[in-house]
C-alpha cells in the first residue's frame, strides 16, 4: 500500500521500519470510532461548504458500508496500512474514488487518533463503571444476607476486635464506590473534542468544531490545538483510577485467599472459580483471585510506562505517543476481565459463619471492652487498660479465655468487677455496642447497606 504521505520521499520505507512505525495491528480496536468521528468531520464539511452535499453522501454511504463489513468480517483489516486512518481513508478511495480523498480535508491524524482514542475509552470508562457497580451490588448483597456473622477484625494481622462479616465486606463497597466517583470525575475532564486541532495550528478552513463535539456527545472542544493534539492526561488519569480499582481488587483477593485457606476456612469458594492440583488430589485453589492480584502489576506497568513515554516530549505530536495506546488497551482489558470474573465468584462464595465465631472467641478480641467495662463505672481509661492487659497474661498462662475466667479471679485485680462483666464481654454484646457511625454494630452495618443501596439507585 502506497503511504499518504509518500510524496516528500524518493525512497520506499524500509520493510522493517515499515513494520516497527505501524499501528495497525492494535488501533484497528478503535475502527468503528474511527469511522464514526469520520462520519461526523464529514457531515461538518457539508454543513460548512467546504465539500458539497453529493460529496458527503458519497463518503458517509462509502464509510457505513466499510463498518457494515468490517462488523461482519466481509471485510478484513490490510496489515500493511500504517495504522487505522489509513486503513479507513484507503479503502474508502478504492470503494469511492477520488471523492474519498476529501474526508481529511481541515484534519490532521494526530487530532484523528486524539479524537478515537476519547471516543474509544469513553465507552470503555462506562462499561467498567457499570461493571463496578454489578460488583458493589454483589457485594452489598453478600453483605445482606451476613449481617449476624461475626469475625475477628484485624490489625497487623494479628486478631483485634469483634466484627461483623458484613461490616467487612462493606469496606470493600465504600472502596469500589470511591473507584466509580473517580472513572465519572475523569469523564468529565476528558469529555471535550480536539477534532479540528489538525497538526497542531488548526485550520484555515472556516470549520465548526463545536458541531462535531456536540454530534459526538462532547461537553464541548479542546481550547488550545497544541493542547488538543498532545494531551493524553486523561489516559494517566484513567490508568491511575485503573490502578486504583486494581490495588482494591487485589486487597480483597488477598483476603479472599486467606478465608479461603485452611488455616482460616471463613468462605468456601465454588468450584466453578477454583482449580486443582495435577499432583495434589485434596487442592482446591482460589487460582482467580491470586490472578486478580498478580495482573495488579500489570496495571501499574501500564501506568508506569505512560507517565515515561510523557514526561519528556516537547510539544506537540511527537511519535511516542503511539505508545499511549497498547499501555491503556491493556490496563483498561484487564481491569474488565477481572471485574467479569470477580463478580460472579463474589456472589457465588459461601461463608462460613460457625468458623469465624469460634475464631472470634480466641485471642482475646473482646479486651477492649472489658477495659470499657471499668471505665464506664468510672475508673481511668489507661488503668484500666493495664489491669486488664494483666487479666489478659493471666488467661494466657492458664490457657483459658476472658469469659472462662472466674468472678472471684476478677475481684483479685479490681473490686469494682460484677457478674455482668460477662453479658458485656460477649461477642455479641462487643457488635451490639457499636453505636457509632460507621461502626461495625447491627444498626450501623444496616445504615451501611441502606447507604450502598441508595447510591446504587442514583
Amino acid at each position: 500500500m502506497e503511504k499518504m504521505w509518500a510524496g516528500r520521499f524518493e525512497k520506499a520505507l524500509d520493510k522493517q521500519a515499515d513494520d516497527f512505525n505501524s499501528s495497525i495491528h492494535f488501533d484497528k480496536k478503535m475502527y468503528k470510532e474511527d469511522i464514526k468521528g469520520s462520519l461526523s468531520h464529514a457531515l461538518m464539511l457539508s454543513s460548512c461548504n467546504i465539500i458539497s452535499e453529493s460529496e458527503y453522501q458519497k463518503i458517509a454511504e462509502g464509510l457505513n458500508s466499510i463498518l457494515d463489513d468490517l462488523n461482519s468480517g466481509a471485510l478484513a483489516f490490510d496489515m500493511d496500512a500504517e495504522d487505522i486512518h489509513m486503513f479507513v481513508e484507503a479503502e474508502l478511495t478504492k470503494r469511492i474514488g477520488d471523492t474519498g480523498k476529501r474526508l481529511h480535508t481541515a484534519r490532521s491524524r494526530n487530532d484523528q487518533v486524539a479524537l478515537d482514542l476519547r471516543l474509544y475509552m469513553r465507552a470503555q470508562v462506562n462499561n467498567i463503571i457499570s461493571l463496578l457497580k454489578e460488583l458493589i451490588g454483589a457485594v452489598k448483597d453478600k453483605a445482606e444476607e451476613n449481617q449476624d456473622a461475626i469475625m475477628p477484625g484485624y490489625t497487623h494481622l494479628q486478631r483485634a476486635q469483634p466484627i461483623t462479616f458484613a461490616q467487612h465486606l462493606l469496606a470493600y463497597c465504600m472502596m469500589l464506590i470511591r473507584d466509580v466517583t473517580r472513572l465519572e470525575d475523569a469523564l468529565k475532564r476528558m469529555n471535550y473534542s480536539p477534532l479540528g486541532s489538525c497538526a497542531l495550528a488548526g485550520t484555515t478552513y472556516p470549520t465548526n468544531r463545536d458541531m462535531v463535539a456536540k454530534d459526538l456527545g462532547f461537553d464541548g472542544v479542546c481550547m488550545n490545538s497544541i493542547d488538543g493534539v498532545s494531551d493524553r492526561d486523561y489516559c494517566i488519569e484513567l490508568e491511575s483510577a485503573f490502578a486504583l480499582i486494581m490495588m482494591h481488587l487485589s486487597r480483597f483477593s488477598e483476603e479472599i485467599i486467606l478465608w479461603s485457606s485452611w488455616e482460616f476456612k471463613f468462605v468456601e469458594l465454588d468450584d466453578s472459580y477454583t482449580t486443582g492440583s495435577s499432583i495434589m488430589p485434596q487442592k482446591k485453589n482460589p487460582d482467580m483471585a491470586e490472578l486478580v492480584r498478580g495482573k495488579t502489576g500489570r496495571v501499574y506497568g501500564d501506568l508506569m510506562a505512560t507517565l515515561t513515554t510523557l514526561k519528556g516530549l516537547p510539544l506537540a505530536y511527537n511519535k511516542d505517543m503511539q505508545e499511549d495506546k497498547e499501555a491503556i488497551f491493556d490496563a483498561c482489558e484487564t481491569v474488565i476481565k477481572c471485574l467479569e470474573v470477580f463478580i460472579p465468584m463474589i456472589k457465588t462464595m459461601a461463608p462460613i459463619k460457625e468458623n469465624m465465631y469460634a475464631a472470634a472467641t480466641k485471642g482475646f478480641i473482646n479486651a477492649t471492652d472489658l477495659a470499657d467495662y471499668l471505665t464506664k463505672k468510672g475508673m481511668p481509661f489507661r488503668s484500666a487498660y493495664k489491669i486488664v492487659g494483666t487479666i489478659v497474661s493471666e488467661c494466657i498462662k492458664k490457657n483459658i479465655t476472658l469469659d472462662q475466667m472466674s468472678l472471684d479471679d476478677y475481684k483479685k485485680h479490681s473490686d469494682i468487677f460484677e457478674s455482668d462483666l460477662y453479658t458485656e464481654i460477649s461477642l455479641e454484646t462487643c457488635i451490639s455496642k457499636r453505636i457509632s457511625k460507621g461502626s461495625t454494630g447491627y444498626e450501623s452495618v444496616k445504615e451501611q447497606i441502606q447507604y450502598v443501596t441508595e447510591l446504587l439507585k442514583q
